[in-house]
């Protein structure tokens, strides 16, 4: 199922949608020199996550899921297999997992985090809270799937 239309504010409809990482560029990926920087983040974090072995899930909200020409940066959420810990990966993956060196050296807003540490709620649950925004309401947010989920 393709991703839906934005609504009248630029911004999915409520819900957690699920599309494999090239139908995620193909709608998010081009426009201006801002969005397609912001893009080359996001595929690189998506690539450092992958290499691990580990990724369970990866979440993008925020304004880069937006119609917005220049979103502020790109909010990731990596959840991660219970096992994995950041001491088993080279330096080159070390920024993926620490929400401040993310900022700093790879331009995203990125928060990691292993199921075992999910407390009160289901993976699912944790997941569909990022839709809030700050103002309470609520938007969609994109879950990148791997090719072999469709």
């Amino acid at each position: 199922m393709p991703l839906p239309q934005f609504d009248l504010h630029g911004e999915l409809p409520e819900g957690v949608y699920r599309a494999p990482l090239a139908e995620v560029l193909a709608r998010f990926g081009h426009g201006t020199p801002h969005r397609q920087r912001a893009t080359v983040r996001l595929v690189r974090v998506f690539d450092l996550a992958q290499a691990t072995g580990k990724l369970l899930r990866f979440v993008i909200f925020g304004s880069y899921v937006t119609a917005k020409a220049e979103p502020h940066d790109v909010d990731i959420i990596l959840v991660l297999r219970d096992d994995f810990t950041e001491h088993d990966y080279d330096a080159d993956a070390f920024p993926v997992f620490d929400h401040l060196r993310a900022q700093r050296e790879l331009g995203c807003s990125l928060f990691a985090i292993r199921p075992a540490f999910i407390f009160g709620d289901s993976v699912d649950e944790f997941v569909a809270h990022w839709q809030i925004k700050r103002d309470l309401s609520r938007h969609g947010i994109v879950e990148v799937i791997w090719e072999t989920e469709q």
